[in-house]
């Protein structure tokens, strides 16, 4: 009777967890970012119990990470382990011009699009109070700016990329130290108002325009630092985000997050659109690493029920790998 080893009867049962229809779309999905199961019953046009029970098999059989923020519970591509290694290798195999595929991914894209346009009427409405409502860390906001204008002293600095720039506050904070600052943000009347508070300032070093943080209108390697000012809590994919701030990042170049700690402000979702409740250590630090940069030290700024973080990570001299705009590139698999 034949029998199986440990590794070989895990592989065969990701393979069998995997060997379904509708799980082999909910994978091809979950590989494009995290998403809660009611987007997936959008997505799939499936009922929420069958998604579930879908779901639950790929989770089990570690092609799928689950994770709960207050409330919501995401899926996502496994990140780490044979699961992982074994869903990136399935997703390869995918044939793209799939017709079941590609309605998916066109499904996908409208409820991004929806997500993004109900996130952007908001960053709207709220442009004029932009400033008071990313204080929502301690009320110590000097000691952010501080912690925050501290990493580039020193430091040659040519070009500042600030992604989801909003008023231009990171702008305006370092345009003194930086060669030239370019601030991108979907919010147009976000963008009126940091032209004016740039204008204010007289930092004519800095501009800012329109962009996507997920498809950047910038060439490959051409800013020597890239900021996130309390942006990704907002963000569908961080990752994804990431990514594309990679590429624009030049050899030497650093990419320094301010964001929320992980917390259990679940108010913060609807009262302030926020798509994630904060990132712990490990996340964040996971996730630059997986882009091949090198992390340094994190700094916290604890105050009240949030802490502040400043996650810094460098990209080797020498280092110049291609990254594509959009998730992970396959050439980490």
């Amino acid at each position: 009777m034949d029998s199986a080893g440990p590794e070989l009867a895990q592989l065969l049962d990701g393979l069998a967890a995997a060997a379904d229809p509708s799980r082999l779309r909910l994978l091809a999905i979950c590989a494009q970012g995290e998403w809660t199961v009611s987007e997936l019953v959008q997505v799939l046009g499936q009922s929420q119990p069958r998604i579930s029970r879908h779901l639950k098999i790929l989770a089990e059989a570690g092609l799928l990470d689950r994770f709960r923020e207050g409330s919501w519970v995401f899926y996502r591509r496994a990140q780490d382990g044979d699961g992982a290694r074994l869903a990136r290798s399935i997703c390869r195999l995918l044939p793209a011009e799939d017709g079941v595929l590609q309605l998916d991914r066109r499904r996908l894209e409208v409820v991004r699009a929806a997500r993004r346009r109900a996130a952007e009427a908001w960053f709207d409405h709220h442009a004029k109070a932009w400033d008071e409502e990313r204080e929502l860390g301690p009320a110590e906001t000097a000691a952010i700016e501080q912690a925050l204008t501290h990493l580039f002293e020193g430091v040659s600095t040519p070009s500042l990329l600030d992604i989801g720039t909003g008023t231009g506050r990171v702008l305006q904070l370092l345009a003194s130290r930086i060669g030239y600052g370019l601030g991108v943000d979907v919010a147009q009347d976000m963008l009126k108002i940091a032209r004016a508070n740039l204008d204010r300032r007289e930092a004519r070093n800095c501009q800012v325009r329109h962009g996507d943080m997920y498809q950047l209108p910038l060439p490959d390697a051409s800013f020597s630092a890239v900021t996130f000012h309390q942006v990704l809590h907002f963000a569908d994919d961080p990752f994804a985000a990431l990514a594309e701030a990679r590429r624009v990042l030049a050899p030497g170049g650093r990419i320094v997050v301010i964001d929320l700690a992980r917390h259990e402000r679940e108010d913060l979702r609807e009262a302030r659109q926020h798509r994630r409740l904060g990132f712990t250590d490990p996340e964040m630090t996971g996730w630059l690493e997986e882009l091949g940069l090198q992390v340094e030290p994190s700094v916290q700024v604890p105050g009240g029920d949030l802490t502040v973080v400043l996650w810094s990570a460098r990209l080797a001299d020498a280092q110049v790998l291609p990254f594509p705009p959009h998730g992970r590139s396959e050439a980490l698999a």
